[in-house]
This record gives structure tokens, C-alpha cells and sequence, in this order.
């Protein structure tokens, strides 16, 4: 017998399957929400937000990731998704989306399980922008097939560490929507950048193979009158890993003595303006095995705009970022 829940009542389905199904099953097909927020003007704490659902293992996830002061939080909560696929809740992690694409609110209980609790409504600052779908094969098994949106907010409330509760008023960041397949330890590299300026938010979604060659790049500069994003034509990198006094450093294998990530970015746009963007940043989250991470950011404009956002860096092989491949089977062949 075929399960429903009570989402197959509406007019959203996409293929010929009830809701849950998916339509190519794979392992790590999920659907993913994403939330970061940091200071605007200057390096501080860190609060990181996921929640996931994955069709074909049944389960429901949300980490808990960041860094309050000098320390690193890290916790994840999971739940079967058995005749409830849909609500937004795992343990003590609760989201609503309050009014689609201007308002949702994170909360996380007061509870030993949890590093942080969070009480914390977003609030748009800009229009989201629909990223196109992005793919990538080694041979012919799939390491990537997904889709995204990403817009910026102001993040209000409070937030609760070791038995002190912090107030945050305003504070930037970014929120992420995606689905779809993605491998993560076989991807040789993705970089994911969300610049946060006075006069909007530029993001970046770029992928490369281990020999540099690019796979992807989409993203836009989004204003934050709320006014129609403009589209992301080409993206260029030069960015070094450094100590924790500055130094650039080789990443290695597993890049024990990185602290984060410096350099410049420059992002054009449609219609011919280049972003020019400097910055250097320091871990807000790394990634282990997996490889690199997520940097605070502190940047600087071309044209003397300053703001903060995050930097992630991530990947199993590449020249330059990941000499040192951890990884079997990578694209292009497998």
C-alpha cells in the first residue's frame, strides 16, 4: 500500500509519486535549509542552523554548528520522518516559515543536548534568488544534481551558551534552500560565498574539477532596497589559506595548521560591473574529513564599501586548494 501524508492533499506534487518519493532515489538526496549569522561590522560569534530531510533514508537531521568566542559548537539531532516527513522539528530544534521569503523564526530549547539555544527571527533584506540547477558525474554515477536559493536577512533575538545569554540586534547573514543529490566527500571543490554589504548581499556558488577546470558558477548581487537581484556572469578567485598569524599555508591533506582563508574575490555581473572584494577570515566551522570549511569574513570593496559575510571552501582535490586528494572515484571519471 502506498503511504500519504497529509501534504499529498495540496497541489504540489511534481511527479506521478506521493510527496515523500523523490525522483531519482539516491542516498544523499535531501532538501536542505541553511542559516548563518554573524556581526556586520566586525569579526565575532558565529550561529549556524541546518535542518534536512533525506527521502531514501528516512530520516530528518539538524546540526548545530558555529563558534561562540573561541569555542566551536557542534551537536546533531536526528528523527525517523515515519508519518511526519514534513514538520520542521528534530529534539529541541523547531523552524517556521512565518511568511514565505520575508519571515522565519529558529528556535532551539534550553536543553543539555543542545550547545546553543536560539530564539531568532530572520528577516529579508533582499529578494531571493533562484540559483539554476548544477551537475556533475564521475562516470556515470551521480556526485551532483541540485537545486538552490539563497537570500540575506537581518537576524534579531537571543542566543544562549554555557549559561549566558547574549542579545543579537541586526545582525547579517544568509539563508539557503536547497535540493536535490550531493555527494559531499566526492566533490573536488565548491566554493560558497555570502558577501554582506550596506547596499546588498553578493552570493556565489562555484564548483571546479582537481585541475581547476570550472563545472558551475551561478550567484547574484542582490540589493537590499529588495529589488531585482542581478544575475552572477563570472567569478574569479584567488584566495590563500592562513595561519593564525597571517601566513599563507599549503592545506595539506587535512590542513591542521589552517586558521582561514584570505585573499580577493571578484564577482561580474550582468550589465558589466565588477565586484572587487578583499577580505580575510578565520574558521566559524570546519569540516574534518571532509575538507576545508566555513570562514567569518571580515571585507572591503573596490570602492571602500566594508561589511562581513562568510567564505566556504570545501572539496576532496584540487591544485590548489586540496593538493592532497581524500577521496576515491572523483569526477570526472570516476
Amino acid at each position: 500500500m502506498v503511504r500519504l501524508t497529509a501534504w499529498d492533499e495540496q497541489f504540489v506534487h511534481q511527479l506521478p509519486e506521493p510527496l515523500p518519493h523523490v525522483v531519482t532515489p539516491h542516498e544523499h538526496w535531501r532538501e536542505s535549509l541553511f542559516f548563518v549569522l554573524h556581526p556586520r561590522r566586525r569579526s565575532g560569534d558565529v550561529v549556524i542552523l541546518t535542518l534536512a530531510t533525506f527521502p531514501t533514508r528516512g530520516e530528518m537531521d539538524s546540526l548545530q554548528l558555529g563558534r561562540v568566542g573561541e569555542t566551536p559548537t557542534m551537536m546533531r539531532h536526528a528523527r525517523s520522518l515515519g508519518d511526519d516527513p514534513h514538520t520542521m522539528a528534530v529534539g529541541p530544534v523547531r523552524i517556521d516559515i512565518t511568511e514565505p521569503f520575508r519571515s522565519v523564526t529558529l528556535h532551539v530549547d534550553d536543553d543539555p543536548g543542545a550547545p546553543v539555544a536560539l530564539d531568532i527571527e530572520f528577516r529579508a533584506r533582499t529578494a531571493p534568488y533562484g540559483l539554476r540547477r548544477g551537475t556533475m558525474r564521475a562516470g556515470n554515477e551521480i556526485i551532483w544534481d541540485q537545486s538552490h536559493m539563497v537570500q540575506s536577512g537581518t537576524f534579531t533575538g537571543t542566543y544562549t551558551h554555557e549559561g549566558t545569554t547574549y542579545e543579537l540586534d541586526d545582525w547579517w547573514g544568509q539563508r539557503d534552500h536547497s535540493w536535490g543529490i550531493r555527494d559531499h566527500a566526492r566533490c573536488p571543490l565548491w566554493m560558497w560565498l555570502a558577501i554582506q554589504l550596506p547596499e546588498g548581499m553578493a552570493a556565489v556558488w562555484h564548483w571546479e574539477l582537481p585541475n581547476g577546470a570550472r563545472v558551475y558558477t551561478d550567484g547574484c548581487f542582490a540589493p537590499a532596497d529588495g529589488s531585482r537581484p542581478v544575475p552572477l556572469i563570472d567569478f574569479r578567485h584567488d584566495l590563500s589559506w592562513i595561519s593564525a598569524t597571517g601566513e599563507a599555508l599549503d592545506y595539506g591533506r587535512l590542513g591542521s595548521d589552517v586558521a582561514g582563508v584570505a585573499g580577493r574575490v571578484e564577482l561580474v555581473l550582468e550589465g558589466g560591473r565588477t565586484l572587487g572584494v578583499e577580505g580575510t577570515g578565520r574558521w566559524a566551522q570546519r569540516y574534518g574529513d571532509l575538507g576545508g570549511g566555513l570562514n567569518e569574513m571580515v571585507l572591503r570593496t573596490d570602492d571602500g564599501a566594508e561589511g562581513t559575510g562568510i567564505f566556504e571552501l570545501t572539496g576532496a582535490s584540487h591544485h590548489r586548494y586540496f593538493p592532497v586528494a581524500r577521496a576515491e572515484r572523483l569526477p570526472p571519471r570516476g
